[in-house]
């Protein structure tokens, strides 16, 4: 130390609080060095700030920086005669995080707070931690290894885990979500799916509707929309009515886009699952409530959907219902579409439209603001209604 001392100390290796040289440093979740010591006995004194940021610690955490502890010890050896200022960079910075998650050693507790720490860096330095190679990392330990039990820690640090990934998958990225079409990793994923807690099911229905949404991942894709169990867990979340209906109805929207998984997805008891969302259709996001309508639309175009609807006692109802809402005209075009396809060949349907108020639904809407488009498809449906019905009367 008194070498060091004597010695013309880079400012990379001073402490920000002490400014003398770090002897054991430590990272906050600002990406901000300093020596333990000090941002100890400053936590300690009631600041909930960084020293050097000032921004306001929203976790006061922090992780030992083993990268710059090898630096200065280099650089002591050295005498300090070798040190170039601009070698250390952010990569410098933020590579003990990496260390921390890939250790052995590191405990479960140090690997919470690492991913805290990661996670609000992600909000200023995204590509610095995709340089380092955090995304690859991530997965492999969310889905590298099947867990025999969830322990409060393991739960954490998977919540954590799929929050850190679900920031780092920037456009471009996608493609590293390949690594699940190994059969282990997808098992995992699975077992994880069906085992997690609500938030975990919240970010892995997330992740599903990534998946769905590109072009990389269309195998991907097309394994998870065959995979029963999968489809047995986003039923049961859109089913159960709760929080975590939206995410589910997302997850299954992604899948259905994918046209080889449609006849799965059926079989899984999609329609079911889509009306009854449907049908609680006021207390919905009105952009999913949509999109369930557009959905069963899409699914129509299989006579396995049809029967679905048909089979469910207030299937054509809940489309009567997606014609006109007042609020908005989200989801009306695929209602009385769908209720063309199903009302041109059945004479069951039509009275269980017309008994249920459609004619009053499509008036109501050819009044509205809703688009040119919409109103020639409801003129079309109303044409048809009428003209099958006085058709009809006649016999």
């Amino acid at each position: 130390m008194e070498e060091a001392q004597q010695m013309a100390i880079p400012h990379l290796f001073r402490c920000p609080i002490s400014l003398d040289l770090i002897t054991d440093p430590v990272t906050l979740c600002t990406g901000q060095t300093y020596d333990r010591s000090s941002i100890e006995k400053w936590l300690a004194a009631g600041n909930l700030t960084c020293p050097v940021t000032m921004q306001k610690l929203h976790d006061p955490s922090f992780v030992p920086n083993h990268t710059l502890r090898h630096l200065i010890r280099q650089w002591l050896l050295m005498g300090g005669r070798h040190f170039d200022p601009d070698y250390l960079t952010k990569a410098d910075i933020f590579s003990p995080l990496k260390h921390n998650l890939e250790s052995q050693e590191t405990t479960m507790k140090t690997k919470l707070k690492t991913l805290e720490t990661a996670n609000l860096l992600l909000v200023k330095e995204p590509s610095c931690l995709l340089q380092l190679g955090f995304l690859p990392l991530l997965l492999n330990q969310l889905f590298g290894k099947a867990e025999s039990g969830l322990s409060q820690d393991h739960t954490m640090f998977f919540q954590e885990s799929l929050l850190c990934v679900s920031r780092l998958l920037l456009p471009g990225q996608f493609k590293c979500l390949n690594i699940l079409i190994e059969d282990s990793k997808l098992e995992n994923f699975i077992s994880l799916f069906e085992r997690g807690n609500g938030k975990i099911k919240r970010s892995l229905c997330h992740l599903i509707d990534l998946i769905s949404s590109s072009p990389e991942t269309k195998s991907l894709c097309s394994q998870l929309g065959k995979s029963h169990r999968i489809l047995a867990v986003i039923m049961l979340l859109i089913l159960q009515d709760s929080e975590l209906s939206d995410p589910g109805i997302q997850a299954l929207s992604g899948l259905c886009s994918l046209e080889s998984n449609r006849e799965s997805i059926i079989r899984s008891g999609a329609i079911n699952g889509l009306i009854m969302y449907i049908l609680k259709a006021e207390r919905r996001r009105k952009s999913l409530a949509a999109m369930a309508m557009s959905r069963v639309e899409q699914l129509l175009a299989l006579e396995s959907a049809k029967e679905g609807v048909l089979k469910h006692p207030n299937g054509v109802g809940a489309l009567v219902k997606m014609v006109f809402r007042v609020s908005d005209h989200e989801g009306s075009e695929s209602a009385v579409n769908s209720l063309m396809i199903l009302c041109c060949d059945s004479l069951e349907v039509r009275e269980e439209a017309i008994g249920g108020g459609v004619l009053s639904q499509l008036l109501l809407l050819l009044q509205s603001q809703c688009g040119n488009r919409t109103k020639t498809k409801a003129r079309m449906l109303l044409k048809m209604l009428r003209s099958k019905w006085a058709e009809e009367r006649k016999h």
